[in-house]
């Protein structure tokens, strides 16, 4: 879950500059001490209501050394820790590059991954009651939460280096759902020995868990008119109106949180020996290649891993109680992982600037990776073509998107959205909407939700956020992502 939305007045500042339909930006003069503009993925209307923390923020994000291009935010963007969420920003570690925790998010490696089936909509209603509530004693979510899967503190140190590579040597996945994943399912650079005593001790027994805030394991239907690339579509496993796909949004849980603080203290401290300057102690950091840098990412690799892991575990249970209702094994009902992606990360990357190729620290906070087909390399065998699949979480009224990654998001550092935004704080949504309201009238709406509380189900309520529709809308134009499905909800088991 990431911090509090704290919201502020609308409206962007008298100085940003428009570049295109979907472009603006804030030139260095706008703050003291910026290295390179600030830019803003957004349409007018996203423009004209986006809250003034995201342009103070992305503009102290582009104070910091070694920064390369832009600081860019997303149209999903809104107020975050020391970034805005929606904050994308690349370092070349060879010029003083920093890495910093603010920039990555305290639910480290948050991040979505979508699951087909071949059953319909048709098969699957009468049983929804039946199968959201199973999912929900399967897959324990909530504040606090423990896993069925019981590890020692000495074996959670192998889930810390290989993430979801673990899973299937302990039988919780499929050799193709490792092919699936972002970066296999395993960030290498990861080292337990980075990590605190403290920090494992939150995380070893919470492997197979949702958690809370955002998080959720949702049952979505394709419906005809949302298809909007059919080849593109049948690449990845949609292939008929009707179907039911699953999608998963969760993270390393308190385990990442910890890694996050921990090195947020540390970085604080060292900053002075490094002459770092900062206008915002949320944006505390390190150079990259200095010993306090490299530890951060090797920790970080580790929480990385762990949520790769998480929500591999949770895929297991989800073909489980599939399988349970349905009666039917997992691969009769051809329960595929389309794919795993991140959106709470740093990585290191080759991209070019000013002509020349350079290996990059890629901070994505509240952003997705979107590689195109340029990139074929780094993707599965089967998405060379097409480029890299985006899954974009919407709120649990209004749905989501399947999109795909294009040779255009080469501007943005190879980066798109991760879902609508927030629009409302989670105290506000709390005092204006009720939870149970909420459920009862998107029962009406089709919709099944089976939730921990009705105070954290009126904090993820459709009002609360911005309309997906036109993020993707944005995004598509501005040439970062483009559309293949649209994704709409049935059931969901809501953290």
């Amino acid at each position: 879950m990431e911090e509090e939305f704290q919201p502020q007045p609308a409206g962007p500042p008298k100085e940003i500059k428009r570049i295109n339909d979907t472009t603006w930006e804030l030139p260095i003069s706008f703050r003291k001490g910026m290295r390179v503009p600030a830019r803003i993925i957004a349409s007018d209307e996203l423009m004209q209501n986006m809250d003034a923390g995201v342009f103070n923020q992305i503009a102290n994000v582009a104070t910091l050394p070694g920064l390369q291009r832009y600081a860019y935010c997303m149209p999903d963007g809104h107020w975050g820790y020391g970034f805005p969420i929606g904050g994308v920003a690349a370092f070349d570690p060879k010029e003083g590059g920093v890495i910093s925790p603010g920039g990555i998010g305290f639910d480290i490696n948050c991040g979505m991954r979508l699951i087909t089936t071949n059953l319909t909509v048709d098969e699957v209603k009468p049983r929804i009651h039946q199968l959201v509530d199973e999912l929900y004693k399967a897959v324990p979510a909530g504040v606090g939460c423990k896993g069925f899967v019981k590890v020692s503190k000495e074996e959670f140190k192998e889930v810390m280096r290989d993430g979801a590579q673990w899973c299937l040597k302990r039988g919780y996945a499929w050799p193709s759902d490792i092919e699936n994943i972002e970066s296999h399912g395993k960030i290498p650079q990861a080292d337990p020995s980075k990590v605190s005593d403290k920090a494992t001790k939150r995380g070893f027994d919470q492997l197979g868990t949702l958690g809370s805030g955002n998080h959720y394991l949702e049952i979505q239907e394709v419906k005809k008119e949302n298809i909007y690339d059919h080849n593109a579509a049948k690449v990845m496993g949609i292939t008929k109106p009707g179907q039911i796909v699953i999608m998963v949004h969760c993270g390393s849980r308190g385990f990442g949180h910890q890694i996050g603080t921990d090195y947020l203290k540390l970085f604080l401290d060292v900053m002075p020996k490094y002459g770092i300057e900062i206008l915002d102690k949320e944006l505390a950091c390190a150079p990259f290649n200095s010993p306090e840098g490299q530890d951060y990412y090797k920790a970080m690799a580790c929480a990385a891993n762990m949520a790769y892991a998480n929500r591999q575990v949770i895929t297991h249970q989800i073909r489980k109680v599939f399988s349970q209702v349905f009666e039917k094994t997992a691969e009769e009902m051809e329960m595929n992982l389309v794919y795993d992606v991140a959106h709470n990360i740093a990585k290191l990357e080759k991209h070019r600037v000013n002509g020349k190729e350079r290996e990059l620290l890629v901070h994505r906070k509240g952003a997705t990776r979107a590689f195109g087909p340029s990139r074929a390399s780094e993707l599965p065998k089967k998405y060379a073509k097409i480029g890299q699949p985006v899954i974009l979480g919407g709120s649990m009224e209004t749905g989501s998107y399947l999109l795909l990654g294009t040779d255009g998001a080469d501007e943005t550092f190879a980066s798109t959205a991760h879902g609508a935004g927030r629009t409302m704080s989670r105290a506000k949504a709390k005092r204006e909407i009720r939870g149970d309201k909420l459920q009862q009238d998107m029962e009406k709406k089709g919709i099944y939700v089976h939730a921990v509380t009705m105070a954290g189900l009126a904090e993820e309520a459709g009002a609360a956020y911005k309309d997906i529709d036109v993020v993707v809308d944005t995004l598509d134009k501005a040439g970062i992502t483009r559309p293949v499905v649209a994704l709409k909800p049935i059931g969901n088991v809501k953290g």
